[in-house]
């Protein structure tokens, strides 16, 4: 016995270890008998490896926290069971459940990741069988928002992971909710100090954060685009000049100026990028691979290029802004002094005959 694990070895020629003992620990009669118990679940390190699994190795256990719950049966196909990561003061940092990824819904639609083990069309489910449980918390924060169709060369949308310290999980099932603290441990190898994890996360955040604001905002751009250019076209038998065209064709043409600043929309797959230079959003996110890519606190140049990075998002951000609140207003003024009804039907041309005037 190693700390909480088991280790077996065979004279040396392999070694297999079981991991997180702490449920059969703490099995009693009250866990086995009630209709869902949540153990307290071991330390966990901001440290992890590759899962391995091959043909002549182990798999590791998943990195982060590993969080064992025991349910007396399956729930039903319209019950839920939800997990809540907390801090120590009980404010909410991620919520998981066993019919939907409320991360995901969070982040928006549209994903470019692969589903692995543990998800299903990129959505992270929570294992819900009658009998023992087990899910894996990667110790971050929930991802920047995406948008449909997204892709990043070499960069991520991966929430900051968290800093050492105490946290809670909470789970909900089987008509009972129950909550326990557990430990987030640096690793112990390092001399990185609370301070240096804690800029890590500021910067970090402050990265997701911007590529969220600025994802949504592309999104909302699409949208209002495509609106735009559904009313000329409804416009175009029903104006009594061009004026609507000319203005809609105007402010499609600046919206994509501003979106191609922000995104190259170029990029369908993920090797595009071999042919087209990436964008302010795709910058930004390769930051984060360089600060979360070792636990030291962030360097000047990190700070730096993410002021400027970000400054330059926030100038588009700002043409953006004036787009959507003055040169809209102006067009949907136009659409409104031409009369251009919301819906109109069209009529079936029948052969050898004219269609009739609007």
């Amino acid at each position: 016995i190693y700390r909480n694990d088991l280790v077996a070895s065979t004279q040396g020629r392999s070694f297999w270890i079981l991991n997180d003992l702490g449920p059969l620990r703490q099995m009693s009669a009250e866990a086995a008998s009630a209709p869902s118990w949540l153990f307290v679940p071991a330390p966990a390190y901001l440290f992890g490896g590759p899962v391995g699994g091959g043909r002549n190795t182990g798999a590791n256990p998943a990195a982060g926290a590993l969080i064992s719950y025991r349910l007396a049966k399956e729930p039903g196909s319209k019950e839920e069971i939800t997990l809540e990561i907390l801090d120590e003061k009980g404010a909410k940092i991620r919520t998981f459940s066993s019919v939907k990824d409320a991360d995901a819904e969070d982040a928006g639609a549209g994903s470019d990741d692969e589903g692995g083990p543990g998800r299903r069309g990129g959505a992270r489910l929570l294992p819900a069988k009658a009998g023992l449980n087990r899910f894996a918390w990667d110790l971050r924060c929930p991802d920047a928002t995406r948008f449909k169709d997204l892709v990043l060369w070499g960069g991520g949308l991966e929430g900051p992971a968290v800093v050492p310290g105490r946290y809670q999980v909470r789970l909900t099932a089987g008509g009972r909710t129950q909550t326990r603290s557990f430990e987030v441990r640096k690793d112990p190898r390092l001399a990185t100090t609370a301070a240096d994890y804690q800029k890590r996360f500021e910067l970090h955040l402050k990265i997701r954060d911007k590529l969220s604001e600025t994802h949504e905002s592309i999104t909302r751009l699409r949208e209002v685009r495509d609106q735009v250019m559904a009313v000329a076209d409804r416009a175009k038998p029903l104006a009594r000049d061009s004026s609507i065209a000319v203005a809609a064709r105007t402010l499609n043409e600046k919206l994509t100026r501003v979106e191609e600043a922000l995104y190259q929309t170029k990029n369908k797959s993920s090797q595009d990028p071999l042919n087209y230079p990436i964008r302010l959003n795709n910058k930004l996110s390769n930051l984060t691979g360089v600060i979360s890519g070792a636990d030291a606190p962030p360097t000047e140049q990190a700070y730096a290029v993410y002021e400027d990075v970000a400054g330059q998002i926030d100038a588009q951000l700002v043409k953006l802004k004036t787009l959507l609140n003055e040169e809209l207003g102006a067009f949907n003024r136009l659409v409104k002094e031409n009369d251009i009804p919301a819906v109109v039907v069209k009529q079936k041309k029948e052969p050898g005959r004219e269609m009739p005037a609007p």
